[in-house]
């Protein structure tokens, strides 16, 4: 069975405070209203890392334990320094279904591939953020999740707009959208090569076959 190690790369157990610290946004269930007795409860862990490289086997980790991600941030931490922290969540029920691909990179162009191969492998969107690494300096970094009991599994196809101008952000999304592509995140990133950058991300389904 999955353990929840306390080390440097720490696996901390966490509280539903924590997701707020994060500004994770769930979706409005009613839970609220339900009555407490009545209420499922979940299990919540957070996964903090100083490098990018260890976080993707974290999530697998905690996945085959039936947690599934709900949120991601890049920082600076109290006894970390800069650090990836993500949260993931787990109802009482939860059984393991997800796979998770995160991709950490200065270089948008680079991003813009690793993105398409987890696409046609049926991985999506699930967040981003920005991450000042040991070794890298200020890299962009994207979680996927792909869904392993869904059938039949859904291709995307990705598409990575950088530019340091907000009125060219515009004109290609409008493009991108016009094309069918949904956006879905955003990050202003000090990339390698194009100095501080809007970096937005946007998907579109893969017809079937």
């Amino acid at each position: 069975m999955w353990s929840k190690r306390k080390s440097k790369k720490s696996i901390r157990q966490g509280v539903i405070g924590w997701t707020l610290l994060f500004g994770v946004a769930l979706i409005d269930t009613g839970f609220s209203q339900v009555p407490a007795s009545e209420r499922e409860q979940i299990e919540y862990v957070v996964l903090a890392t100083s490098q990018t490289s260890t976080m993707q086997d974290e999530l697998n980790e905690a996945a085959d334990a039936g947690y599934r991600f709900v949120g991601v941030m890049g920082g600076d931490t109290a006894f970390g320094g800069s650090e990836v922290v993500a949260v993931m969540a787990r109802p009482s029920d939860a059984m393991p279904r997800f796979q998770y691909r995160l991709l950490a990179t200065s270089r948008t162009s680079t991003m813009q591939n690793e993105m398409q191969e987890a696409g046609d492998a049926g991985f999506e969107y699930r967040g981003q953020t920005v991450f000042s690494s040991r070794f890298g300096g200020d890299e962009t970094v994207v979680i996927l999740e792909r869904d392993e009991l869904a059938e039949p599994l859904i291709e995307f196809e990705y598409r990575l707009l950088a530019t340091s101008k907000t009125a060219t952000m515009q004109n290609e999304l409008r493009e991108a959208g016009e094309a069918g592509f949904e956006f879905v995140g955003l990050t202003v990133a000090s990339t390698r090569f194009g100095g501080q950058e809007l970096v937005s991300i946007l998907r579109r389904p893969v017809p079937s076959q």
